[in-house]
Parts: structure tokens; C-alpha cells; sequence
């Protein structure tokens, strides 16, 4: 099969204001601009530019209503209610419009973006958007620092403007180390989208209500070590799909790839290197490529300093320009 030609879909707009959370968090607000940086670098300004394709526009109300409701949309004009969702308390006393322009807005770019990723990836084979993958927010409620559900509301605006087929089939992969509850809760009546989620089950948020809804549940062990980690994919990755998959019907798969199992993430719990988090990776993109299936790889959760060079690596080697792995960085 002759290599795919994925893209990069990102913009500067995807950098949230500080606003002093990159001092009480310790997700990285910087993450997308250090990976895009870190692309052009390796990839060389000429070559990154003709992959690279911006988000025009950032997601607009009508397509967060894909998924969300009025009443919980409305509830985000309170400082209160992001905090929460944010997890930072002293959110609260900020002004509700500067954490909409500063915070808000730089995810609904990141839904634009996931939107951009999946109609490129059904037009070239795959796409990496450098933000996205908050997979805790559903219909009615954000939690863990996830908003928006761009993942639920990519694959509905699709299929509403006629991009996606309705009886297109949806592969959801999630191996960010937190269980994907939120994708789970709003895909629990669409019995065409088929998920896999492997996760620390010893942390947050211990859903058991989405976890119903994960077609190939893989639970893990706080602790666990790259190896036991990337023999349970590479023995139910490819089973799962064989499953699911079926060639003639419309496919796409959405992979979450979280770089939070790494050994030095300060919340995922697991044992990972960062040439684990390679070896991963690579193994989905593989997979799925194999069978012809186009995919949409989301940076997702990330809580160490070295988030953005793992994010970096994997997107190099998708784009065709690395193949020895993460060394030398």
C-alpha cells in the first residue's frame, strides 16, 4: 500500500490565555504551538506547509448543538461553571466574557479543528489536529477540563451537511489514560459508532455508567508498564477492528491519543516511556491504514513537560518524515 498523505490541521488560536492556569494546572496551554513548532523544525518549513491546513472559523453555536443542549451552552456565560469544569477554583472570580475570549474560545477553534481533521482525513487517508480529544464533556455537562465534546460534534456536523454517510460507521479509539466517559455518554444510543477505550481504571473519572457503552473495554492497573500495556493492544486492537470493520460500508476512525500514560505524567497513573507512546501510535495509524480505514489522530491529555515532543514525534512519523522513532529529540 503506498504511504498516505495525512494532514496537520492547526492554527495559533488553538493557545489558550494563561490567565494564570499554566500555574494551577498541569495541562500544558502551550502544547499545540510547542508541537507545531517542534513539526516545522523537523519537517523543515516547506514540506510542513504543504500538509498544514487551518481552521477558518472557530466551531459555531449551531455546531455545538449538534451535541450540546441550550441550557448547558448558556451556563458556560458563568465564571463559576468553568471553573468547575476547569477544575481551578479561583476561575470563579474571573470576569465570564475574558474566560470565554481567553479559555472558551481557543476550544471551540480545537472543535473547528477536529471538524477540518475528519473531512481531510475522508479526502486524503488521515489528519493529526494539534488540538481536541476532550473527551469528559457531553450533552449536558463538562467535567475534566473538557468543554466541548468535538468529537460527538464532528461526527454529527458530517453527517448533517452530507460529509458522512448516516449509516457511516464511526471507530472511536481511546487510549488517553482517563476513561473517554463523556464520547461514551453521547454515542450511548448511536449503535453505529464502535469504541475502544483503554484506561488507568484505578483514577478518574470512574464512569460505570459510560463504560456500558465501551464495545472493547480494556481496564488497567495503576502502575501498569509499557510492556503488559502495548501486548493487550496488539492483541485486542486488531481483534476489535477485524470486528467492527467492514470493507464497502463508510468508515472513520477518531483516535484519542493521549500522551498521559507516560511514565512522567503528573496525573495518568501508568508506566509508559516515551518510546512506548511511540510504539503505540504507530501501531494504531498501522492498523487502521492496513484496512484502508481514515483516521483522525487528537492530541488529547497530556500533563507532563515532554507531552508536546511525544505529540510532535508521532505526528512526524505520520507525516512520512520520521521513521526511526522518538530518539533525538
Amino acid at each position: 500500500m503506498p504511504p498516505i498523505p495525512p494532514r496537520i490541521i492547526y492554527t495559533p488560536r488553538y493557545t489558550i490565555h494563561a490567565l494564570g492556569l499554566d500555574r494551577l494546572h498541569p495541562f500544558d496551554i502551550r502544547k499545540h504551538r510547542r508541537a507545531f513548532r517542534l513539526l516545522r523544525e523537523r519537517l523543515g518549513a516547506a514540506d510542513l506547509s504543504r500538509r498544514w491546513v487551518r481552521p477558518r472559523r472557530e466551531a459555531s453555536r449551531d455546531e455545538l448543538l449538534a451535541v450540546h443542549t441550550e441550557k448547558y451552552l448558556d451556563s458556560l456565560r458563568h465564571a463559576a461553571t468553568i471553573a468547575g469544569i476547569l477544575e481551578v477554583p479561583p476561575v470563579a472570580y474571573l470576569p465570564g466574557a475574558l474566560l470565554d475570549r481567553c479559555v472558551l474560545r481557543p476550544m471551540r477553534w480545537g472543535v473547528a479543528g477536529t471538524i477540518v481533521a475528519c473531512r481531510e482525513a475522508l479526502a486524503h487517508g488521515g489528519a493529526i489536529n494539534l488540538s481536541g480529544g476532550y473527551h469528559h464533556a457531553s450533552a449536558d455537562r463538562g467535567e475534566g477540563f473538557c468543554v466541548y465534546d468535538g468529537v460527538v460534534i464532528a461526527l454529527r456536523v458530517l453527517r448533517a451537511s452530507g460529509g458522512f454517510p448516516a449509516d457511516g460507521r464511526l471507530i472511536y479509539i481511546d487510549l488517553d489514560a482517563h476513561q473517554g466517559n463523556g464520547v461514551a455518554r453521547d454515542l450511548m444510543a448511536d449503535r453505529t459508532a464502535f469504541i475502544l477505550d483503554m484506561y488507568n481504571a484505578d483514577i478518574y473519572p470512574g464512569d460505570r455508567e459510560a463504560r456500558r457503552r465501551i464495545d472493547c473495554d480494556l481496564p488497567l492497573r495503576m502502575g501498569t508498564r509499557g510492556a503488559t500495556y502495548l501486548a493487550t493492544l496488539e492483541s485486542e486492537l486488531p481483534r476489535f477492528l477485524d470486528a467492527v470493520h467492514r470493507p464497502g460500508i463508510a468508515t472513520l476512525a477518531i483516535y484519542n491519543a493521549g500522551t498521559d500514560p507516560y511514565e512522567g505524567d503528573a496525573l495518568g497513573g501508568l508506566r509508559l516511556s516515551a518510546e512506548d507512546i511511540f510504539t503505540r501510535d504507530r501501531m494504531v495509524v498501522t492498523e487502521l491504514t492496513r484496512r484502508g480505514v481514515p483516521w483522525v489522530m487528537l492530541p488529547s491529555g497530556g500533563y507532563s513537560a515532554e507531552s508536546y515532543r511525544m505529540v510532535a514525534a508521532s505526528a512526524a512519523w505520520a507525516l512520512g518524515a520520521m521513521d526511526e522513532g522518538p530518539q533525538g529529540r
